[in-house]
């Protein structure tokens, strides 16, 4: 099973710079999209429904906002949208697809870059995220939460990073959340389990020469129960193509949905 994920920043934007077809291209079986920028009806044109997948959506309340998207070639046994809590199905930021064997989900964590408020609302949305994923643990079958995280989880994950120890996406309370998911609770980078190598980014700020100079962070993650450990074979980021500030994420992964 292949999965990608990616932040489009705006879908439309991303299909005009031939995302559609780089992912038709890819042979995957799951895509999770974020940040879509539109709502469903306006994605009912041939581009945004690719012949052989099935597109399932949950937009966000508000117009040009936020809004994930699950592309998927096999159909699933239930899609469910929301995680009970406002700020969250608000704003159109979790969707999940349960198959037989395993459930993916395509979420974002909100960015607390632009004021304290907005930092704050990021912290509680965490502890509500916490409080889902320790409901997960608890259910007989295994998950992949594919996303945009917002959080840089060690130096290796982000350039720059002894300057940015003060910034939302690398502050120390964030990076003890990642912390605690990964070490205490058991889930896995699924990305990190196999690609070891540094200088690996999802994301790149909106400056001259940082593409260039590869000064980014990684961002974005699929992040799984501990039963897939094993089952994680491959992991890259695609920089062939340039859809968004983000770039597409893809694991390869031993099941069979």
């Amino acid at each position: 099973m292949r999965v990608i994920t990616f932040n489009t920043q705006g879908i439309e934007q991303a299909a005009d710079k031939g995302f559609f077809d780089w992912m038709v291209a890819q042979d995957a079986d799951v895509i999770c999209l974020q940040n879509l920028k539109a709502r469903e009806y306006q994605l009912d044109g041939d581009r945004y429904h690719p012949e052989g997948y099935h597109a399932y959506f949950f937009d966000a309340f508000e117009d040009g906002y936020s809004g994930v998207a699950i592309y998927t070639r096999h159909l699933p046994k239930a899609i469910m949208t929301g995680l009970g809590f406002e700020q969250c199905d608000y704003q159109g930021r979790f969707i999940q697809a349960d198959f037989d064997k395993v459930s993916v989900s395509s979420m974002t964590i909100p960015s607390g870059l632009k004021s304290a408020e907005d930092q704050a609302e990021k912290l509680a949305y965490l502890e509500h995220f916490k409080n889902h994923l320790k409901k997960t643990l608890r259910k007989r079958r295994d998950f992949i939460f594919a996303g945009t995280f917002n959080i840089a989880h060690k130096a290796v994950d982000l350039s720059n990073w002894y300057v940015n120890q003060k910034v939302s996406g690398f502050l120390a309370e964030e990076r003890a959340w990642m912390d605690e998911v990964f070490d205490e609770m058991g889930f896995v980078d699924a990305f990190r389990e196999v690609n070891k190598a540094e200088r690996q980014y999802t994301w790149w700020p909106d400056y001259n020469r940082a593409w260039t100079l590869n000064e980014g962070a990684r961002l974005d993650y699929q992040m799984t129960t501990a039963n897939l450990r094993k089952s994680i074979k491959s992991a890259r980021i695609d920089r062939d193509q340039r859809f968004s500030e983000h770039c597409p994420l893809i694991i390869d992964y031993a099941v069979d949905l």
